[in-house]
């Protein structure tokens, strides 16, 4: 008989600490306003922030590599321990090497394995569920997974539909086995049909040709993505506690990608959440932070309180594509 190849015994995975980085700058509305004929009462209406930090000369590699650091602290591990390095972003604009294997490098995690994930503002929630599979068939022992972005390199700060929006900075976490499941099971795919939603105004490709116009920043259509997220982001929810044999009343947090405090308010009203689980708002302070987002917001949880080790989180992130993915963790 022929030879059989031998699989790895399946195993469960969790988070085992998490940890983000934020510049020192933080950019207040009223700067903000300056550019876009503006103010503050009015950017705080139709999104709820108030500020957002830019980055100056920390690059995406480095800001996750610190985040990571936090994050193998918290979990009592050192860059030695990391077999695999997952880095989602939108905005790093240095394809060789990847910003994993820079950010590997700034860790000292050699040897580790290394790859990007450019899923927008979904990214960290696919990477994580990456992660968990990795993790759970045996292939690597400890997974870093960070979302990292300078999005001041790509978004017009004299556009009024999207200057007010975004910040920078970093959050990852470090999945590994776990006697129990940690981390659920994955909702993800994507809506087509808004395709061109959120998208770049032109490719990189166009600066070399001696006719380029203008830098190809990042544009969005407002309304056209709030519309989506109000409709479908509470049922890629529910299907999500389907999928992990659970309730909203199970869950102990929501935590969707910052984008709007509007859309977050929106979602969670819908969902009809007790009065128990407490709902992340830190685009408030942050921003819209695309793919670092999500494990920004859940370390504020962390560090504050809100939320204790064994607690129940429901990540859900979507973004350009329109691509979406969300799971629910336990909280490290």
């Amino acid at each position: 008989m022929p030879a059989k190849i031998q699989g790895r015994a399946r195993r469960s995975a969790r988070i085992l600490g998490i940890g983000a980085y934020r510049p020192n700058r933080v950019v207040g509305n009223e700067e903000i306003s300056k550019h876009i004929d503006s103010d503050d009462s009015w950017i705080q209406a139709r999104s709820g922030i108030v500020s957002r930090r830019f980055a100056a000369a920390e690059s995406i590699p480095e800001m996750a590599a610190w985040s990571a650091s936090k994050a193998l602290s918290a979990a009592g591990l050192t860059p030695k321990d990391v077999s695999c390095v997952i880095l989602a972003s939108m905005s790093y604009l240095h394809q060789a090497p990847p910003a994993a294997a820079a950010c590997a490098a700034e860790l000292e995690a050699t040897g580790a394995a290394v790859f990007d994930i450019g899923g927008a503002c979904a990214g960290f929630s696919q990477a994580l569920a990456l992660a968990n599979s990795l993790v759970s068939s045996g292939d690597a022992q400890y997974v870093v997974v960070a979302g990292a972005e300078r999005m001041s390199d790509i978004v017009d700060i004299t556009d009024r539909s999207t200057a007010f929006l975004f910040g920078d900075g970093a959050g990852a976490v470090v999945v590994g086995p776990s006697e129990q499941p940690g981390i659920g099971p994955v909702v993800w795919g994507s809506d087509t049909e808004h395709l061109h939603a959120i998208e770049q105004s032109a490719s990189f490709a166009a600066l070399k040709t001696p006719s380029a116009a203008r830098w190809p920043y990042l544009e969005m259509a407002g309304p056209e993505v709030f519309r989506w997220a109000i409709s479908a982001l509470a049922d890629v929810i529910r299907e999500t506690l389907d999928a992990a044999g659970l309730k909203p009343g199970d869950i102990n947090a929501l935590v969707l990608h910052q984008a709007n405090e509007r859309i977050i308010e929106r979602v969670a009203s819908q969902l009809e959440l007790p009065a128990s689980v407490v709902v992340a708002r830190s685009v408030r302070v942050d921003g819209n932070t695309s793919a670092a987002s999500i494990p920004m917001a859940l370390e504020v949880l962390c560090a504050t309180g809100q939320v204790r080790p064994g607690d129940l989180a429901l990540l859900a992130g979507f973004g350009s594509g329109l691509g979406y993915s969300a799971q629910i963790v336990t909280v490290p």
